[in-house]
């Protein structure tokens, strides 16, 4: 039976990567990336397709071999101990792996096998990770008759047969439907909470948002932004007071005591007797509102709001994340390219 390696004791980072580079011909897929993920943590990667966190995932997962630089998995250099961090990960890529004209539990057992599991072993696996990921009742079901959703889920199921400490999932929520979407992310927080570290790719905002316990945003090949979520919002400008004001006749009055009370000079805007203005200052919240309530302005509303993650990509690349859509009316050939640098 094969055995699961297990990190190096006392190495407190499952990848640690410097400078790495992959080029293509003239493109520079990877333009010297440096990470550094923790461990027991879920570590997003954020970008628009073609961004390049493809291109560094296959890097780190021994799958190519970086042109310059150098990374580690839990202390291990993927160049010169590419078998040993091939024990140490799982990977699971955009589309399924497994083959559609077997069934669910046909796929696992085969998949187990592979990893060195004996006939009686692999079954017993695949039972216990088909119940995990809620699949028991398709078990025996060619996988033709799958949704994208149950496919996507097996594919994941079959990464983690070995019980990888690291796990690496390049966009494991595309072309799903929110309802499944939602699932998938319960499923990858339960893989963090029995102990495994994941590195997650995405384009979708709101899944880094929901997920990641850091972020690191590439654009062209490089990392341009890298922290927390709230780190990332705060480097992009202040909050903003939302407030709605019951009589729409005390806009202007409304307006003047905001932008004395919290000293905004601009950037103050009316929609439908909503005032939207910026905020350094959260205390002065508590001034404002003794001041509206002074001259008897009433308020329907109010809410803080912070930066969203949709404004920090703008803000640092320029251009916002293709949606899915967007994607989809990519060309044959261009997406055939996009095989090596997405």
């Amino acid at each position: 039976m094969k055995h699961t390696r297990t990190a190096q004791p006392g190495v407190s980072y499952a990848i640690e990567a410097q400078g790495l580079v992959k080029i293509f011909g003239s493109q520079r897929a990877v333009d010297g990336v440096d990470l550094k993920v923790g461990t027991g943590m879920i570590y997003g990667v954020l970008g628009p397709n073609g961004a390049g966190k493809t291109t560094v995932i296959r890097m780190l997962a021994t799958l190519l071999r970086p042109d310059a630089g150098s990374a580690e998995i839990f202390g291990h250099d993927v160049v010169k101990e590419p078998h040993i961090v091939r024990q140490l990960i799982g990977v699971t890529g955009q589309y399924a792996s497994v083959d559609e004209s077997l069934s669910a539990t046909e796929n696992l057992v085969i998949f187990s096998r592979l990893n060195g599991l004996g006939r009686a072993e692999a079954r017993s696996k695949a039972a216990e990770l088909l119940e995990e990921f809620g699949l028991s009742d398709a078990a025996k079901r060619p996988l033709k008759n799958f949704s994208g959703g149950m496919r996507r889920r097996l594919d994941l199921a079959a990464s983690l047969i070995a019980q990888p400490p690291l796990i690496f999932l390049d966009e494991p929520t595309t072309g799903l439907d929110p309802r499944t979407r939602n699932q998938m992310w319960e499923t990858i927080r339960r893989l963090v909470k029995t102990g495994s570290t994941v590195l997650l790719t995405t384009q979708y905002l709101e899944e880094a948002d929901q997920l990641a316990d850091r972020i690191a945003v590439i654009d062209t090949g490089k990392v341009v932004a890298e922290g927390t979520v709230d780190e990332l919002k705060g480097s992009v400008g202040h909050s903003t007071l939302h407030l709605k004001v019951a009589n729409p006749q005390d806009m202007a009055e409304a307006r003047r005591i905001i932008e004395q009370v919290l000293q905004v000079q601009s950037n103050l805007s009316a929609e439908a007797a909503k005032i939207i203005a910026p905020m350094g200052d959260v205390d002065r919240v508590t001034d404002l509102l003794l001041a509206l309530r002074g001259v008897g302005i009433p308020l329907l509303e109010m809410s803080v709001q912070k930066p969203t993650l949709d404004e920090v990509f703008l803000t640092l690349t320029g251009h916002g994340v293709k949606t899915e859509e967007d994607t989809e009316l990519m060309t044959d050939q261009a997406k055939k390219k996009e095989g090596v640098l997405a």
